[in-house]
């Protein structure tokens, strides 16, 4: 998907719902903030560090940005507690003890404390979103993508990834946040975008594009979300 003028800014602490028709470019642009696809043209600034165009993430913005995959991308031959441990060994190069421990911790904060040592096949889809969000907190980015945390979910597991998230939103953690839960969207976001066909429709505080969206593309898109 290409995106088309896309400009948006996100103030630390903040927290922005991306919605909108499937393809309309909300997941391409958080990989272009993760890093995961190369920018062709504009600028990404994270925390006052600058990623060129047409060049990988830059070195000093590696470890800034966590992401959190639809599909979870968890490690399956490494137990939860190592899938959450592996970037503060391998990338930060702490010692093992003081990022197993940190882990633990982490582990212990999604809800996953007795589960440390299970292996992914050993977890439900919701506790693998879990432990997948971990993994990301363990780095202490400055920023948390979440492209679509809850659509591979059976419908009576989202719920405790979303209490996850929500709990990070009352952390004042600055998130982003691609979703289909509109109610979500609406209650724990500050913000909403609103997007289709890789441009930005509209964008406002979230009770606001919910409650009065200003333009006609976004009422049809909520008009068709929220009917029965």
């Amino acid at each position: 998907m290409v995106l088309n003028g896309v400009d948006i800014e996100v103030a630390q602490g903040e927290v922005v719902a991306i919605i909108g028709p499937s393809g309309s470019g909300k997941s391409t642009l958080l990989r272009c903030m993760a890093g995961l696809e190369l920018l062709d043209g504009g600028a990404l600034r994270i925390a006052g560090v600058e990623a060129a165009p047409r060049a990988p993430l830059a070195r000093a913005l590696k470890g800034r940005v966590g992401f959190v995959f639809q599909s979870f991308n968890l490690f399956p031959h490494r137990t939860a507690l190592q899938n959450v441990a592996e970037g503060l060994i391998v990338v930060r190069g702490q010692p093992r003890a003081a990022a197993e421990a940190k882990a633990r911790a982490l582990l212990e904060k999604v809800g996953l404390g007795a589960r440390v040592d299970a292996w992914p096949g050993e977890l439900s889809g919701g506790q693998q979103q879990r432990c997948a969000i971990a993994r990301a907190l363990a780095m202490d980015p400055e920023v948390i993508l979440f492209d679509e945390p809850t659509s591979a979910l059976d419908p009576e597991l989202v719920g405790e990834v979303l209490s996850v998230i929500r709990e990070l939103a009352a952390e004042k953690r600055t998130m982003l946040i691609v979703t289909h839960q509109m109610d979500f969207a609406r209650d724990v976001a500050d913000r909403t975008i609103f997007m289709d066909s890789g441009v930005i429709v509209e964008q406002a505080p979230s009770r606001e594009l919910f409650g009065a969206p200003k333009e006609e593309r976004t009422r049809r898109f909520l008009g068709k979300v929220a009917a029965p």
